[in-house]
């Protein structure tokens, strides 16, 4: 039985601290909808998407009206169209995008991910077409999400496909300069990605998933700043832990009736609840403003991935025992255009990509949201996503690279997305050239830890 005490405390959450589901996203296979003929398989892909999801954002809208919880986003992953479009004659694969895009603005959600290819130990018929068609695919939809798997811990990386990477991001970013290079805010290089993220841009339906799942992602950032700021004056640093598990906890319960409620009126099987921290430009609700309130002067400084490694372990440990089905990537994400906290602290110079590339190797995802300056080579993107793909290697975690160059403009000058998205100052980068050893191609080999068997 919920106690009143619980319940006035959740709705103090919900009106004053941001606590909101971020997203409902139904995960949709298009495995049957594979077809030689590419109109006939991006046919099939439209009426799926739309037989399947035709109430996902009605019974959205119907559960936030009948419990009073804020629901952000209704979205959709489908499986990685690298694998739908292998058998296709044609190599226009930008047909399948526009397929995606158009069920996205019938049913009325705000995104569809799955624009993918999983390349991580080579590259399948589908894959180098997909990846190759990205920029323009993304320049000519609004809603289409793209993600490529180019590295695992069992695998290795696949520095072929991170060289080829490194290229379509700053294409993708010219492709949409006039819009603020918004097309590579939609893209993310993934290693060890998982099959059942409910969150964008990376969201896909993995090839092991049912035909059809509801995946929840909540978020909450703002509610654990606000329980710390209360109750955490003159706390030890195990017991600020214990805080933010029980108050994970109680954000994980919302998440979890929200997906069994959206699981039984769809009739389709709950999946996964993501507990992560997702930030968005709102004040207050920020994940570096939980590590200020630790007691860091500013997010960045010493004993800031420290803080963060406390957080993220914080934050799984309360949502384990809030649900039995927590997965995708759940912890906290440190997206820099997304949280107000981090904007601040990259404005004031104690935040800078060396140490968010350190912070990702205790947090939930990797180099996200970071806009870089307009001349970056390919080269140096290629690196960057290299060193990121490096650390979840090793460690047997996702990490990712969401980078977003610049066009035209250079460190200090800022983009504007919008919304969710937010808006960043471009950062600056290393000196030093890596195109010898990116040029070199091939595979890194996977570390000693993946020979578990």
């Amino acid at each position: 039985m919920l106690e009143t005490k619980d319940i006035l405390e959740t709705i103090n959450m919900i009106d004053n601290e941001n606590l909101d589901v971020r997203t409902i996203t139904m995960g949709i296979s298009l495995l049957d909808c594979m077809d030689e003929d590419i109109d006939k398989a991006s046919g099939k892909v439209y009426d799926k998407v739309c037989r399947y999801a035709q109430d996902l954002v009605k019974t959205g809208e119907d559960i936030e009206k009948q419990y009073g919880i804020p629901i952000i986003n209704k979205r959709i992953s489908v499986s990685p169209i690298g694998m739908i479009a292998a058998p296709c004659q044609s190599k226009n694969v930008v047909k399948f995008a526009k397929a995606l895009d158009k069920a996205a603005h019938t049913l009325g959600v705000n995104f569809i991910g799955g624009y993918s290819a999983l390349v991580h130990k080579g590259f399948s018929a589908g894959d180098y077409a997909v990846i190759d068609s990205i920029p323009e695919a993304l320049a000519e939809t609004e809603r289409v999400c793209s993600s490529v798997n180019i590295g695992s811990t069992k695998a290795g990386l696949n520095m072929d496909a991170v060289k080829m990477m490194g290229k379509i991001v700053k294409r993708t970013a010219e492709r949409t300069a006039d819009r603020d290079c918004i097309g590579a805010a939609k893209l993310v290089v993934f290693c060890n990605a998982p099959e059942d993220n409910p969150f964008m841009a990376g969201a896909f339906h993995g090839a092991g998933e049912a035909d059809c799942v509801i995946n929840v992602g909540v978020s909450g950032p703002g509610v654990v700043r606000a329980a710390l700021a209360k109750d955490g004056h003159g706390k030890s640093i195990d017991e600020i832990a214990d805080m933010i598990k029980k108050t994970a906890f109680k954000i994980t319960r919302m998440g979890q009736l929200v997906a069994k409620e959206a699981s039984k009126r769809l009739c389709v099987p709950f999946g996964i609840v993501d507990l992560s921290l997702a930030p968005t430009p709102a004040v207050g609700d920020s994940v570096a403003y939980i590590l200020e309130e630790m007691g860091l002067e500013s997010c960045g400084c010493h004993g800031t991935t420290a803080a963060l490694a406390l957080l993220n372990d914080a934050v799984k440990k309360g949502g384990v025992m809030a649900s039995s089905h927590v997965g995708g990537l759940s912890g906290a994400f440190i997206p820099v255009s997304e949280d107000a906290g981090m904007i601040a602290a990259a404005k004031r110079g104690t935040l800078d990509i060396t140490k968010l590339e350190c912070m990702t190797a205790v947090c939930s995802v990797g180099l996200d949201m970071i806009v870089v300056p307009g001349d970056i080579s390919p080269e140096k993107i290629s690196a960057i996503i290299a060193d990121e793909a490096a650390i979840g290697m090793v460690n047997s975690k996702t990490t990712a690279v969401r980078l977003i160059p610049a066009i035209n403009k250079k460190a200090g000058d800022e983009l504007n997305f919008g919304g969710l998205l937010g808006k960043g100052p471009v950062m600056p980068i290393r000196d030093g050239e890596p195109d010898v050893f990116i040029n070199r191609g091939g595979r890194l080999p996977a570390p000693l830890q993946s020979l578990k068997n």
